[in-house]
């Protein structure tokens, strides 16, 4: 099965610091291109992977070093306690929905297929995309528009679907895109049309509270020097990362110390993003918007 080829994996690893006998955690196994590579360094180590999308199954590794957890990364603690594990010495996260995931019409993620409206990363979820836009209010979807798609004509969006779902049920991505597209400027129509599709999938898989919840996870479980890898390819992701990262928190409040230093959790490795170099860009679409922060847990916080 084919999957996406892994963004900035030497950089990934490297950021990682990996440890012959570690515990390390992949939390987006996808396709498998970080865990192939992770297992490489590891002698008596020990790496899990996380995949709530049954299709990655297909792409198990068979080595007494890993295995491979069918759930959603926000249970990330729930279950390595079920394996046993109290510690570990890193996490690397590749957000967003994989090549496969778009690449798959029947999932309806993509513009590009005219399919049921889905969009569900793991297929046994109740909400999918047209639960959504047939039943939320237009206020829940003028919301929804707005702060996950940043649509600034968020309110006339939910308006239009709420008209057009008044005359017959929406039930495909071309349905959907025949009544949202007329509010997109001419030359950005993909564009525009990308954010409308983003914002339903985030609802849909609850994206932002499962990365609060996984980092925060990440953050209890790893031993300090432990390393955190998180790659993002909107803005949203990467607000809730650098704010963990300098402000200690997932939501960025800033809580000082009786010296008025930040409560700091983490020490980031690289001052500025990582991005992907031009060459990596050219053959591999989806790095063109990825960017990867690596930060290092600091071994002991002031209380």
């Amino acid at each position: 099965m084919t999957y996406h080829s892994p963004v900035l994996l030497k950089e990934s690893i490297e950021g990682l610091n990996l440890k012959p006998d570690g515990v390390y955690v992949d939390v987006t196994f996808g396709g498998g291109g970080h865990s192939k590579e992770i297992l490489k360094f590891l002698k008596n180590g020990r790496l899990y992977s996380f995949d709530q999308d049954h299709d990655a199954t297909a792409n198990n590794i068979e080595s007494s070093n890993f295995k491979l957890i069918k759930a959603n990364f926000r249970f990330l603690k729930n279950f390595l306690k079920l394996e046993g594990i109290e510690k570990i010495d890193g996490v690397i996260a590749d957000l967003g929905v994989s090549s496969h995931q778009f690449d798959t019409a029947a999932r309806g993620f993509s513009l590009r297929f005219d399919s049921e409206l889905d969009m569900r990363m793991n297929i046994d979820s109740n909400l999918n995309a047209k639960e959504i836009i047939n039943n939320y209010s237009e206020e829940q979807l003028a919301n929804m528009f707005y702060i996950y798609g940043d649509i600034t004509q968020s309110r006339k969006l939910a308006k239009q679907i709420v008209n057009a779902r008044k005359e017959q049920n929406i039930l495909t991505t071309t349905e959907l895109i025949l009544i949202a597209e007329n509010l997109s400027p001419v030359k950005k129509r993909n564009q525009f049309l990308a954010r409308v599709f983003q914002a339903i999938r985030i609802e849909v898989n609850d994206e932002i509270n499962a990365l609060k919840d996984m980092l925060n996870s990440a953050t209890k479980l790893l031993n300090p020097g432990g390393r955190i890898v998180v790659i993002s390819y909107h803005s949203l992701e990467d607000k809730i990362v650098k704010n963990l990262f300098k402000k200690g928190n997932t939501d960025g409040v800033v809580e000082k110390d009786f010296f008025g230093n930040i409560s700091k959790v983490f020490n980031q490795i690289n001052k500025n993003v990582i991005v992907p170099s031009s060459d990596e860009c050219t053959f591999n679409n989806r790095a063109t918007s990825a960017k990867m922060r690596v930060a290092e847990k600091i071994a002991y916080v002031k209380k």
